[in-house]
């Protein structure tokens, strides 16, 4: 019997601006499988880390370079595409760059409301630049797009995720190839009609391109052990949006009674909680009857357990 393994992207927030509603939340299914579970020791990664730490542990799951996944690779590998297990690969999120006076900043890609028809426009004219230096874009979603080359071997780039919000000047590849491609391309949308209209309908400018997930397959991994990964609240995380989150939260409260099932049925589960860059891994590991008890009279307030990492 596998065990039950679960995983919440964004479920820890050290972000001030969260406390109000930490201290407001009610989240009865995980306060009971954390009463019923024992904390492990915490992954804490650097905070220049490119790697967010749910990404590191899914990595793991997936048989993957946890240091340097190579997520766009293995997608490549699921859709079929020629040169999956040998060619360097990365992910092109069509991208909307902020520029202020200071900095310039990478906006949330899901804002943009990118239609197919438009992200397909804007990779055809894209196609030719990036040819040039030996890369071959291939659509997969409008917000995803598909590179594979050799001058994408070796890059390590951060989740646009990982980036939102931030100043992109210390996550941009530090390849003068890429930096090239991408000042050109800047150039390139700034006159396409699809930038018009875009504009003409009042949405945000597509005027850059978000490299991410780089490298190469040197096997085709299997899965190591089976992870279900929640992803209800990144989108409220990522845009700061901590009311929101709430509400999400307690919508994936619910969602969490099957684990608890499976608890009391004697199963093994795991409960991983992740901010971006701390997982706190919550197992059945066996306490004492004191332990067992100062737990369910006083249980670890909830903000304490979701707050500041």
């Amino acid at each position: 019997m596998h065990a039950m393994q679960v995983l919440i992207p964004y479920a820890l927030s050290d972000d001030p601006a969260a406390k109000p509603v930490l201290h407001e939340l009610q989240l009865p299914t995980l306060q009971t499988l954390l009463q019923r579970l024992s904390p492990e020791p915490a992954l804490t990664l650097p905070e220049n880390s490119p790697i967010s730490a749910h990404e590191r542990l899914q990595a793991q799951a997936q048989g993957l370079d946890p240091q340097a996944p190579a997520w766009a690779a293995l997608r490549a590998h699921a859709l079929g595409l020629p040169g999956a297990g040998a060619s360097a690969w990365a992910f092109v999120t069509p991208s909307h760059w902020e520029i202020g006076q200071a900095r310039v900043s990478l906006g949330d890609p899901k804002a943009l409301d990118l239609r197919e028809d438009e992200s397909r426009a804007l990779l055809a004219a894209m196609q030719p630049f990036f040819a040039e230096d030996g890369i071959t874009l291939h659509f997969d979603t409008p917000l995803r797009w598909l590179a594979q080359g050799e001058p994408l071997r070796g890059l390590l780039g951060a989740a646009p995720e990982r980036v939102v919000g931030r100043n992109v000047a210390p996550w941009l590849p530090d390849s003068p190839l890429l930096r090239r491609l991408q000042n050109e391309m800047q150039m390139l949308l700034y006159t396409h009609a699809v930038t018009d209209a875009r504009a003409e309908r009042g949405a945000m400018a597509v005027n850059s391109f978000w490299l991410s997930g780089g490298g190469a397959l040197s096997t085709v991994p299997a899965k190591v052990q089976p992870l279900l990964v929640h992803e209800h609240l990144v989108a409220a995380a990522v845009q700061g949006d901590w009311a929101r989150w709430a509400r999400d939260w307690q919508a994936l409260d619910a969602e969490l009674v099957p684990m608890q099932a499976a608890l009391e049925a004697g199963q093994s589960v795991t409960l991983t909680l992740c901010s971006e860059l701390v997982a706190r891994r919550y197992t059945p590991a066996p306490r004492s009857a004191w332990a067992r008890l100062l737990q369910r009279f006083r249980p670890q307030p909830l903000s304490d357990i979701l707050g500041p990492t």
